[in-house]
């Protein structure tokens, strides 16, 4: 990946590396192997725009204090050509080095020649990805929590793409288990209430109003016919008819969300294939299980887990882990994918431990299984939580919040934040049009660009971007700290897609509006000098792109004008 900050971290590299083989062959140095050093962007740039602890790392290989090693590398450095116009040593030995025009330039002709992949990075190119998130229970609408999880899931794919993997968006459907039975169960009272029995609900079944329509319509179709069929048949008729309405409601509010899945993976085919039943397999194959009580368990200790755990009970079917352990291992066995992230809720940290020792026991490695662990949502308007719909009076779900507030909002609300950290979305900052409302300051920001060209337009201003020797005329502190972070856009991708933190990006966006308009507030676009004038408008033109790149990736909206 040759983005600029990087050839410039290598520039200071064979700098310095040069620099002291020279100072040895002079006989400056004493004779020995220049060792490894580091190369940074220091927290206070004043000094300079990267630092190295080079004379620092090999005071103890040339037995010379690292002040006088960093003053025999300045005496024997050459800068030209390079990115920088000026080093120097500072404190204990520290060199700083300053960028110049250059450097500058080419940052801006690098934005404009990429354009719409700038930002993107090769880092991971060649790797497969799975991201799974969301995968609410089929048997009833989506929450708030996974409002975030989607959000979040979806930006999080996006943002590995961007890195270098090859993406695919999962779903993953809770068709088998306990909670179709209570399901199936919920549906066939509400089916035989329709017809007059008055059996009553259980507390723990299914109460809302959907598992009543569902039966009314069920029952619209086929009349009472499967009221003296057998039980089993008739939650079986049930089931095949209200939950995959369910799964299609689920991928239809999804898609209004902005979330589009490649996949949409069944449970029930886990156990219908005999996956479920040949990990088991595989892992008693391994030795790694034992019969006690009745039962199978996995020696979940050997792997670090507090205690060993169930696989089949004693009455012989599998606990809930069972289809998850096979469905793991077909992600990263049977489709090949280097790495499967989840995205589960903070209940489920006791769980994962317990599902990465049974892949290691089957031979996977347990760091190709990452999963990302969320809090929870609170709700807050007018400084107080809300748990219920201005509009229905209802428990406020995915589709019901997004009846309250806009698309972009939510999802960019949702990323603001580290996916451990509790989640305060406020229902008034997110309708607001001020600079207050974050995603608002940031599509303010594209728009105001946007609205810069469309005056010039309208003043006759030509405009065919701007050649090197006017990009060198952008010297301001506001115009170069604006170009310095458009040029870490790469960096910043990759350090967000290692961290599979998405939140990350939206930092970056705000960052990135809060320096343009810093920028905008400082420097006249417009001014007498037309070399300057185009100049200007080049770095306008590429915080545009890079804005719209860092929208596009949260899929929310750049909009022209506002």
């Amino acid at each position: 990946m040759n983005d600029i900050p990087r050839i410039a971290q290598r520039q200071i590299t064979d700098l310095v590396t040069a620099a002291l083989n020279k100072a040895v062959a002079d006989g400056a140095l004493p004779e020995a192997e220049p060792l490894p050093f580091q190369v940074e962007v220091p927290a206070d740039r004043k000094n300079g725009d990267f630092s190295t602890n080079a004379a620092m790392a090999n005071a103890r290989a040339f037995r010379k204090a690292p002040i006088m090693i960093a003053n025999a590398i300045l005496e024997r450095m050459d800068l030209t050509g390079t990115y920088f116009e000026k080093c120097e040593a500072a404190g204990a030995g520290f060199l700083n080095f300053t960028l110049g025009a250059s450097f500058y330039s080419d940052v801006l002709a690098d934005v404009r020649a990429k354009g719409e992949s700038y930002g993107r990075s090769d880092l991971f190119a060649g790797k497969r990805a799975l991201v799974e998130f969301v995968s609410a229970n089929p048997t009833g609408p989506m929450h708030v929590g996974n409002a975030r999880g989607g959000a979040m899931g979806d930006c999080l794919a996006e943002l590995l793409s961007w890195a270098g993997y090859y993406t695919e968006r999962e779903f993953y459907i809770n068709d088998g288990g306990n909670q179709i039975e209570k399901f199936g169960l919920s549906l066939d009272i509400r089916y035989r209430q329709h017809f007059g029995d008055p059996v009553e609900m259980p507390e723990d079944s299914y109460h809302g109003q959907d598992i009543i329509d569902h039966a009314e319509k069920f029952a619209a179709i086929w009349g009472d016919k499967y009221l003296h069929a057998s039980e089993e048949e008739r939650r079986k008729a049930l089931v095949d008819y209200a939950l995959p309405l369910n799964v299609a409601g689920l991928e239809r509010d999804l898609l209004k969300y902005k979330i589009k899945y490649d996949t949409w993976f069944h449970e029930s085919d886990l156990h219908n294939s005999g996956a479920a039943a040949r990990v088991v397999d595989l892992l008693t194959e391994r030795g790694y299980t034992y019969e006690a009580d009745g039962a199978l368990w996995f020696k979940a200790e050997q792997f670090g887990c507090d205690k060993d755990f169930v696989l089949r009970r004693s009455n012989g079917f599998f606990t809930y882990i069972v289809p998850d352990i096979a469905y793991h291992y077909n992600k990263l066995v049977e489709r090949q994918f280097d790495l499967a992230v989840d995205i589960l809720g903070a209940d489920h940290h006791g769980y994962v431990p317990r599902l990465k020792a049974t892949l290691q026991a089957l031979g996977v490695d347990p760091d190709r299984l990452q999963v990302v662990l969320m809090q929870m949502v609170r709700l807050v308007k007018d400084g107080e939580a809300v748990k219920l719909s201005k509009r229905s009076g209802k428990a406020i779900t995915l589709v019901t919040l997004l009846e309250e507030v806009p698309i972009d909002a939510a999802r960019f609300f949702f990323n603001m934040r580290e996916a451990n950290t509790h989640c305060d979305f406020d229902l008034d900052l997110a309708v607001s049009e001020s600079s207050k409302n974050p995603v608002y300051y940031c599509q303010y920001a594209h728009a105001r660009i946007c609205s810069i060209f469309r005056k010039m337009d309208e003043k006759g201003v030509a405009y065919d971007g701007a050649t090197a020797a006017q990009t060198a005329l952008l010297t301001a502190p506001e115009e170069k700290e604006l170009i310095r972070f458009i040029s870490t856009l790469a960096l910043e991708v990759e350090s967000a897609a290692k961290a599979l933190d998405p939140s990350r990006i939206t930092r970056f966006a705000l960052d990135l509006s809060t320096l343009f308009h810093k920028f905008y507030n400082a420097c006249r676009v417009e001014s007498e000098d037309k070399d300057l004038t185009a100049a200007r408008l080049c770095l306008c033109e590429c915080t545009r792109t890079v804005l719209r790149n860092l929208l596009g990736l949260l899929k929310v909206d750049a909009p022209e004008s506002m």
